[in-house]
């Protein structure tokens, strides 16, 4: 039986041996395979390039999983989710739920799971993954032993695919709602229904890193839950937390009951108005913390998404009191770091006040970065001090 394979021109080779798993299907010359195969992928002259994910839909025909000549099995899945959860074991501490596999940060291309306390949540974004999602499964029970695996197949990005889109028990049993404990703060998550898979948790590191510049008075603008805002809180006279959606707030305020935390008050409405209501009275703050959801989704809104970022880091800053400092966020892939700064170096300007970076950031250490895959690397967050 032939394997299935497929030929990659010289443009596809090149990106490859960059370091990116992605071949587009411009680049594929030629495949004999069927959907969601793992197939053996050689250039033009007949070099072994690697294996890959195949999909006959999407725009990303290829996702490679190995540039080695070694089978794709079972065990070969084992030993990247292993590899994956040995590495969380070094670095994630204080919190009952994290990221353990990261797609192509975890060289498992498509794969997503997060755990929170007992149960895992998973993703499978492409053919190739989805195909293999019962024995990925087994992978999982065997290594982790969990009450259950929920499948949050829910994002568009299957559509790509020609996926259907769906959320589902696919081991044990799951509860409609679990409460798990994130640097010392217990939330109450919905795992089918909660933005990802039931919460961020790649802002982890940045909210302990946040607690250790907050003081005084402090704006929480598009605070969710309460993640800034209740790990904060214990640091601050009172936290003032702003979104525009009432469900979020209502479990932001079931989050401070849970807790037992009493000078937060979470406040509906749009943080742009509320922003610039703040700067027309004069009111001022320690700590402003800006946590937006990404404001360029495609490369064609950066120029619209930058104006929105500087405006809300501007009136930012003319809310902070001399020695206030400002957390700023970017989950916006489209807007690089470089682009980020320069967008706070005009805010500042305009401002005319003078601002110091205490830290640059990105998403915690359980969402690895890939030098060589940009797309890997999309939470950017400026710790900033205004001097004066």
């Amino acid at each position: 039986m032939t394997e299935p394979n497929a030929v990659i021109n010289s443009r596809g080779a090149q990106r490859l041996d960059a370091g990116h798993p992605w071949i587009f299907k411009s680049d594929v010359r030629s495949a004999q395979a069927a959907a969601g195969d793992v197939v053996r992928v050689r250039d033009e002259r007949g070099k072994f390039m690697g294996r890959a994910f195949y999909s006959d839909r999407s725009q990303i025909t290829l996702r490679f999983l190995t540039r080695q000549d070694v089978p794709v099995d079972r065990g070969f899945f084992f030993e990247r989710i292993r590899a994956a959860a040995s590495w969380r074991e070094r670095v994630v501490e204080n919190t009952q739920a994290w990221r353990v596999v990261y797609g192509e940060g975890d060289l498992l291309p498509s794969f997503i799971v997060d755990r929170y306390g007992e149960y895992l949540v998973l993703q499978t974004l492409s053919q190739g993954s989805d195909r293999r999602k019962d024995q990925l499964v087994e992978i999982l029970v065997e290594l982790f032993s969990p009450r259950g695996i929920l499948e949050r197949n829910d994002p568009k990005s299957r559509r790509n695919e020609g996926l259907e889109q769906k959320v589902s028990v696919l081991h044990g049993e799951v509860p409609e709602q679990i409460t798990t404990e994130i640097n010392g703060v217990r939330f109450l998550l919905d795992l089918r229904k909660g933005q990802k898979t039931g919460g961020f948790l790649d802002q982890r590191e940045n909210q302990v890193a946040a607690a250790r510049y907050a003081r005084g008075d402090v704006l929480d603008c598009f605070a969710y839950h309460g993640g800034f805002a209740l790990t904060l809180a214990g640091r601050c006279t009172s936290v003032e937390a702003v979104d525009q959606s009432a469900d979020a707030l209502a479990v932001g305020r079931r989050n401070q009951e849970l807790n037992g935390i009493a000078n937060v008050t979470f406040r509906e409405g749009n943080a742009f108005d509320i922003l610039k209501q703040y700067d027309d009275v004069g009111r001022k703050f320690d700590t402003i913390v800006l946590d937006p959801p990404a404001f360029a989704k495609t490369r064609d809104a950066v120029e619209a998404a930058s104006r929105g970022y500087k405006e809300i880091n501007l009136r930012s800053l003319k809310l902070l009191r001399p020695g206030g400092v400002l957390i700023t966020c970017s989950c916006s892939h489209h807007i690089s770091e470089g682009l980020f700064a320069e967008i706070l170096l005009e805010a500042s300007q305009d401002v005319k006040v003078t601002t110091a970076v205490l830290e640059r950031r990105t998403q915690s250490l359980d969402h690895p970065i890939l030098l060589a895959v940009p797309e890997t690397y999309y939470l950017k967050c400026f710790i900033l001090k205004r001097m004066l």
